[in-house]
């Protein structure tokens, strides 16, 4: 019997999307990411100095910070502080690559761009839903320093979005929600920019394996829901 989908979507459908703009008040930008379920609050913040690697080269920096809260699941996680898991930071090295590769340093000059994505409510598909939603959020930092004359031009020069899709019963499904995630015995995210090109796969086989025919179609299904997630960041901004 065919997998039938819990929210009784397409395979290939995603979740209902949304970015809620200047969520917060004291954050250069705040945009509170939703994607069913799933919601994410990413603020972003930016500090006029560089790390010391980049001191004197003229360039910027972003990096990222995950972080679970506490009742973002049905039984209560522990807050993360002296240490990491291992899952954050990876999450957070994910979300950081995925964000500079849409930078021109140069242009951003020597400032650093912290990008803080806190999950409040977790029905899988987290890191993704910071990736797609610190897009917006950097967005809106990057433009009000462009209009109050830090900056001479925005340092984007990318759009990212992302998304994950398992295989469940050895077929592709678009956006896992929480009981697919668990049940799929194939797990992909795939960070794509507005021409689609990758930007990053993370795949994993949980049981098994999978084709490099089931990967082709992993990736058609990631580009038809990067196309949707990437207009409605765009539908975002008017």
């Amino acid at each position: 019997m065919a997998w039938q989908r819990p929210d009784g979507r397409r395979p290939d459908q995603l979740r209902p999307v949304s970015f809620e703009r200047n969520f917060t008040r004291f954050a250069a930008a705040s945009v509170l990411a939703r994607s069913g379920d799933t919601q994410v609050l990413i603020t972003v913040s930016i500090q006029p100095k560089v790390p010391r690697f980049l001191e004197g080269t003229g360039q910027g920096w972003l990096t990222a910070e995950y972080r679970m809260l506490p009742g973002a699941t049905p039984e209560r996680q522990e807050r993360e502080l002296l240490k990491l898991s291992g899952r954050t930071q990876e999450i957070q090295r994910l979300i950081g690559r995925s964000l500079r590769a849409v930078l021109d340093m140069r242009a951003l000059g020597e400032r650093t761009i912290i990008v803080d994505a806190d999950v409040l409510q977790a029905d899988a598909g987290t890191r993704t839903t910071s990736i797609t939603g610190g897009y917006v959020a950097l967005r809106d930092a990057l433009e009000h320093l462009v209009k109050i004359g830090d900056l001479e031009r925005s340092p984007l020069i990318h759009q990212v979005a992302a998304v994950s899709i398992g295989l469940i019963d050895q077929e592709p499904m678009l956006d896992l929600n929480y009981p697919e995630d668990v049940a799929a015995d194939i797990d992909f995210n795939v960070v794509m920019n507005e021409k689609l090109e990758l930007v990053e796969i993370q795949g994993t086989a949980e049981a098994g394996s999978y084709t490099r025919l089931q990967l082709n179609q992993i990736l058609d299904m990631a580009e038809k829901g990067v196309h949707y997630l990437l207009q409605a960041q765009n539908q975002a901004f008017g």
